[in-house]
């Protein structure tokens, strides 16, 4: 018998400690009283005259997207609307358990406020949900919804700019006399980071307005969300290869000329960076007001290889000049060859055996006369004197081309007697008696010496132009490098957060 007894005591005594809830029946009577004589068109203040206090705010949840093109903005925000019902109040006693009731928006009295600036294709992007009241008639309502406003985008210093996006709230009927708007403070607790933009800050600010047709004030709430751009994506995907394709222009200076790729270097660069000038202009705006700063970076790297190209240009000029045209002028001989070569400590090619071969030359004057004048007292035979002759013709020919005796030397610097050396050094009455074919062999190696002479001064003209165009290449290549430096430095660094975007985005 103890067993059935105890399982009741066991069931009654924790349903005597349980308070019994009448809330069903108190709530549908409570829902039947307020909406009895409530008119929701009716502002709901105990005197007309007064104002009514709505305090606005909101949670910014995300940053959906920037369209820089179309300039608009897209965010996920909560709004938060507070204001006190004077006709949905109730003694708690007489509706026992029943602390607040949920209404939908349409059945009663709520403020119009819209986002002024909406760029949305309905304008009002609020979900409409319900509204919470208490018994003191504390009304909150915290509709969500994805908001497009416009915002003005700078991007004079992208992709290192900072953006300021305002969102203007304010009643669409109602002036500062029927409804007063105050602003609390924006909530970023819940923000969710976006991939492109950081989150700086979102002050807000209320404002007052006044129209000629009235002399009320009209209240909004502004909050300005300032943003700062993320560079790592642009960095990696512009900036970088912009720098290296620049870095590749100069590359033209040391190419050699003669391996007749220096244009083609050019022209492909600058096809490179016109590029990479489209992508940029697809992603920014139509706009005449300001430059961006990639744009600005973009257009004096394809000025510099622009006039890297027309460099080249003038140093294949020089390279491949005729020498049958034009000498080089005085002054451009005294600029190039004496005063540039001198300060980028530069030399001519076999200056230095030039010299050295000056310096140690042999008198081959009197040799070949003491040949020809052996070979004239000697029996003469065909077969020998030609053999003989072309020797020694060979023999000049040879110390007079070889690099190591010295072309510039033997025949232009320190020379000058061919024909003095190649006539015999005997009287003149004696030149009757040689053989008609030692004359006519005569007249042949004076003629190849001629010829060689000839080259020679042609091969030292051609010289003084490459070695212009050397000098040409060797000075735009350091005007160039410096210039590019200093436009990469200057034009990156004049952004005003160029330092705190690179060192959190590329080192954290």
């Amino acid at each position: 018998m103890m067993g059935p007894w105890n399982a009741l005591l066991y069931i009654a005594v924790p349903a005597c400690l349980l308070k019994v809830s009448l809330q069903g029946e108190p709530q549908r009577r409570l829902y039947k009283d307020l909406m009895a004589n409530y008119n929701p068109l009716e502002r709901p203040v105990f005197n007309d005259t007064h104002s009514l206090t709505v305090n606005f705010s909101f949670s910014l949840m995300q940053i959906m997207d920037v369209d820089e093109k179309n300039q608009v903005l897209t965010t996920n925000i909560w709004l938060q609307l507070y204001w006190n019902d004077y006709y949905l109040q109730w003694n708690q006693s007489e509706y026992p358990g029943v602390a607040n009731v949920r209404f939908p928006d349409s059945q009663i009295w709520k403020p119009d406020i819209l986002l002024y600036n909406s760029a949305d294709e309905r304008f009002d992007a609020t979900f409409h949900t319900n509204v919470l009241v208490n018994s003191s008639g504390s009304c909150s309502y915290l509709p969500p919804g994805i908001f497009k406003s416009t915002c003005y985008i700078d991007v004079r210093w992208f992709p290192f700019d900072l953006q300021r996006c305002d969102l203007k709230f304010g009643s669409w009927t109602y002036g500062g006399w029927s409804l007063d708007l105050q602003m609390i403070e924006a909530d970023i607790t819940g923000y969710i980071p976006n991939g492109e933009w950081d989150l700086v800050e979102v002050p807000g600010r209320r404002n007052e307005r006044f129209y000629d047709c009235c002399k009320e004030p009209y209240p909004d709430v502004t909050f300005t969300v300032v943003m700062r751009r993320r560079t790592l994506y642009y960095g990696l995907n512009l900036l970088i290869p912009c720098v290296l394709i620049s870095t590749l222009a100069l590359l033209v200076f040391l190419l050699p000329a003669d391996s007749g790729e220096k244009i083609s270097l050019g022209i492909t660069v600058l096809l490179s960076l016109t590029v990479f000038m489209l992508l940029v202009a697809e992603i920014m705006p139509a706009t005449s007001d300001s430059v961006p700063l990639i744009a600005q970076y973009f257009a004096t790297t394809m000025v510099i290889v622009g006039l890297s190209v027309i460099a080249t240009v003038l140093v294949l000029q020089y390279h491949h000049h005729d020498p049958d045209g034009s000498k080089m002028p005085k002054w451009t001989r005294v600029i190039l060859l004496n005063w540039c070569a001198w300060f980028l400590r530069m030399k001519r090619p076999g200056e230095d055996r030039v010299r050295l071969a000056c310096h140690n030359k042999h008198p081959r004057g009197s040799l070949i006369s003491m040949d020809l004048n052996a070979s004239a007292s000697a029996p003469h035979s065909t077969n020998g004197n030609m053999l003989y002759i072309g020797l020694e013709s060979m023999h000049y020919a040879t110390a007079a081309t070889s690099p190591d005796s010295g072309v510039l030397c033997g025949r232009l610097v320190c020379g000058g007697g061919e024909d003095e050396v190649l006539l015999p050094t005997r009287p003149t009455s004696s030149a009757g008696s040689l053989e008609p074919d030692l004359a006519k062999i005569l007249d042949e190696v004076r003629y190849i010496a001629k010829r060689f002479r000839d080259q020679d001064e042609d091969e030292l003209v051609c010289n003084e132009w490459k070695f212009a165009a050397s000098v040409i290449d060797r000075l735009c290549l350091m005007a160039f490098s410096l210039f590019t430096i200093l436009c990469t430095i200057g034009i990156l660094m004049s952004a005003p957060n160029f330092v705190e975007a690179i060192s959190k985005d590329f080192f954290t």
